[in-house]
C-alpha cells in the first residue's frame, strides 16, 4: 500500500518562519543585555586629591561636580562625580577624597584608600600657579605622603609589581588621537604570530618613582599668569622654567599635566574628560597642548626628555638643572596703603573735648612770678633799639633795667624793681607822640632820669 503524503496548509511554513525570527530576535536581545550587564560602568572608583591649603582643590572638584559652593572642609573631605555613559545609558558615581593641606591629617588616608581599593584609584596633585614658588616643594611633599601610605598598606610584592608593570605599559602604549588607527610611534607594528606588541624601553628618568596607580598634576589659578607678569616681572623664561621642572616630575611618576582656571573656566571640560578616560576607559580624542603658557595639557605617555628640551632653548639667564627655588623666588611683601575714609568730628563735640582738656591742665604761673627779679623787663612799649643804631649808654635807665648786673646784691635788686615801676608810670604819661616827654626830646629824657634819681634818693 502506497504511503500517504501529508498535505501542509499554505500558511504553516510562514508561521514557522515567523516563530524562528522571533526566537532569534529574543535571543539577540538577551545576548546583548547579558553582554551589556557585564560591561557596565564599575563602581568603587576613587580620586585622591592632594594639595596645599588655598590651592583651589575643593573649588575645582565642585566645578567638575556642577555645583558652585565655596564650603571647605577639614581633615578628609568627600565629594563625588556623576559619570554617565551615553552609549550604554549607564550612570555611576566616582568617589572624590580631598585631603587637608595640613600634614597633621595625613593619617586619615586609611579611610579612603585600602589595599583592595588602591588599584581603582587616581592620584591628583593640585598646585597653585598664583604662588609658583611653592609648586615643586608641594609636589615632592604630597608624593612622599602618598608613597608612605602605599608602603603601609602591606600589599604583596607581586601585586605591586603587577601594578607597576601596568602603569609602564599604559605609558608606553600611548597613541596620538589622530593616529589611533595606526601603529603607535612608541611601539612596533605587530607582525604575524605575535599576540602583543613589543614596546620600546622607558627613558632613563621615566617612571623612576612608579606608584602603581595613575597620577595627574593639575595647576590651578592659571589666570594669575598675567598678574605675575605685571606685578612681579615674570617673563616667558620663568614660565618655561616652571613647566620644565613640572614635566620632569611628571616623567618620574608617569603623570599627566593640565593647566586650569576655575575663574575663566579654562580646560575644565578637558580635565573631566581625561579623568573619566583614565578611570573608566572612555574614548579620548584631545591631543597635547603646549603652545599657550596658561593652558598646557600633556597626557600620560606623550612626553619625553627631547620634547622637554625644547623649553630649554628659551632659557638665557638660568640653566635647566638649576634649583627651582633659586630662580622662582617669592617676591618681597609690599605694604599696601589703603586710603581710609576720615569723617570730620562735630564742631561742638570737638570744642567740648578741648574745654575738658584745658580744665584738667594745671594753671600756668604768670611770667613775672616765674622770672627772677634781675630778669624783669620794662613795661615800656618803647622798642629796645633799631638795627644800625648805637647801643645806649650805661647811664640810661632802660639799659640799667634790661641789663642788670648779674653780681647785683639783693638790696640793689629791690631798688631796680622800684625804678622799673616808676619808669613804667612815667613812660605811660610821656608815650603820646608830640608831648613834651616824647622819646625824641633829650631834655625830657634828662628830666626823667633826674626824677628817677630823686625818687631813688627819697626812698634811700
Amino acid at each position: 500500500m502506497a504511503p500517504v503524503l501529508e498535505k501542509q496548509l499554505p500558511g504553516a511554513a510562514d508561521n514557522n518562519n515567523e516563530d524562528e525570527e522571533g526566537q532569534n530576535l529574543w535571543t539577540s536581545i538577551l545576548s546583548e543585555v547579558s553582554t551589556t550587564s557585564g560591561s557596565k560602568l564599575p563602581s568603587g572608583k576613587n580620586i585622591l586629591i592632594f594639595g596645599e591649603d588655598g590651592s583651589g582643590k575643593t573649588s575645582l572638584m565642585a566645578k567638575l561636580q556642577g555645583t558652585d559652593h565655596n564650603k571647605r572642609g577639614r581633615g578628609l573631605e568627600y565629594l563625588y562625580l556623576n559619570v554617565h555613559d551615553e552609549d550604554r545609558d549607564d550612570l555611576t558615581r566616582c568617589n572624590v577624597w580631598i585631603l587637608d593641606g595640613d600634614l597633621y591629617h595625613k593619617g586619615l588616608l586609611k579611610f579612603a584608600v585600602s589595599a583592595q581599593s588602591l588599584p581603582n584609584c587616581l592620584a591628583v596633585f593640585v598646585v597653585d600657579m598664583s604662588r609658583p614658588w611653592t609648586i615643586m616643594e608641594s609636589l615632592q611633599k604630597w608624593a612622599s605622603v602618598l608613597r608612605d601610605h602605599v608602603d603601609k598598606l602591606k600589599i604583596p610584592p607581586e601585586d605591586i609589581r603587577e601594578m607597576e608593570q601596568n602603569m609602564a605599559k599604559v605609558f608606553q602604549e600611548y597613541t596620538e588621537p589622530e593616529d589611533a588607527t595606526q601603529s603607535s610611534p612608541q611601539r612596533r607594528a605587530p607582525t604575524a604570530g605575535e599576540d602583543e606588541a613589543v614596546v620600546l624601553p622607558l627613558g632613563e628618568n621615566t617612571l623612576t618613582h612608579n606608584l602603581g596607580i595613575p597620577v595627574l598634576i593639575v595647576c590651578t589659578k592659571c589666570d594669575a599668569v598675567a598678574v605675575l607678569e605685571k606685578e612681579h616681572d615674570f617673563r616667558d623664561e620663568h614660565f618655561d622654567f616652571i613647566q620644565s621642572h613640572i614635566r620632569r616630575f611628571c616623567l618620574q611618576y608617569g603623570a599627566g599635566l593640565i593647566y586650569t582656571s576655575v575663574k575663566e573656566e579654562k580646560n575644565l571640560d578637558l580635565l573631566y574628560k581625561y579623568i573619566v578616560h583614565k578611570m573608566y576607559d572612555f574614548k579620548f580624542t584631545s591631543p597635547a597642548l603646549v603652545v599657550e603658557k596658561d593652558a598646557v595639557f600633556i597626557p600620560c605617555g606623550w612626553d619625553n626628555e627631547k620634547k622637554i628640551a625644547i623649553l630649554h632653548e628659551n632659557l638665557s639667564t638660568v640653566r635647566p638643572e638649576d634649583p627651582f627655588e633659586d630662580f622662582i623666588t617669592k617676591p618681597p611683601v609690599r605694604k599696601l596703603v589703603h586710603d581710609k575714609e576720615i569723617n570730620a568730628e562735630d564742631e561742638q563735640v570737638f570744642l567740648m573735648k578741648q574745654q575738658s582738656l584745658l580744665a584738667k591742665q594745671p594753671a600756668t604761673p604768670t611770667r613775672g612770678a616765674t622770672e627772677s627779679p634781675g630778669r624783669t623787663t620794662s613795661g615800656s612799649p618803647r622798642p629796645a633799639g633799631r638795627a644800625g643804631t648805637p647801643n645806649m649808654t650805661s647811664g640810661s635807665p632802660m639799659a640799667a633795667v634790661k641789663k642788670p648786673d648779674p653780681n647785683m646784691k639783693a638790696g640793689a635788686a629791690n631798688e631796680g624793681v622800684l625804678a622799673n615801676f616808676f619808669n613804667s608810670l612815667l613812660s605811660k604819661k610821656t608815650g603820646a607822640p608830640g608831648s613834651p616827654g616824647s622819646p625824641g626830646s633829650g631834655a625830657v629824657g634828662a628830666g626823667v632820669q633826674g626824677s628817677a634819681k630823686k625818687t631813688e634818693a627819697g626812698f634811700d
